[in-house]
């Protein structure tokens, strides 16, 4: 499945109504271990079919940073059924990334 794009407007159908555990990487165009990070998260978007994958450009989505704290980025941040489960921050490998969709 294709990484998603989460917006303010799409966050409640897409996340937390979803069935399936969503990982969303919270990232910006200017920082560079987000772009690190990109082929990973999309790798992992394409592999794992039994979880959602979505990104979440802070500079795009204010309410979506403020809505989680997001201090740092990237933070990765795994919701299952509409809770934070998991979360990370800064470049892990994808090894790393797998292990905290394990929910």
């Amino acid at each position: 499945m294709p990484v998603l794009t989460i917006t303010k407007d799409n966050f409640e159908k897409e996340v937390l109504q979803s069935d399936k555990p969503v990982l969303l990487d919270f990232w910006a165009t200017w920082c560079g271990p987000c772009k690190m990070i990109a082929p990973i998260i999309d790798e992992i978007a394409e592999e794992v079919t039994d979880k959602k994958v979505g990104k979440v450009n802070v500079d795009e989505e204010p309410e979506l940073v403020r809505t989680f704290n997001i201090m740092n980025i990237p933070t990765l941040i795994v919701i299952k059924d509409g809770k934070v489960a998991n979360s990370v921050v800064g470049f892990r490998s994808k090894e790393v990334i797998l292990k905290l969709l394990d929910v």
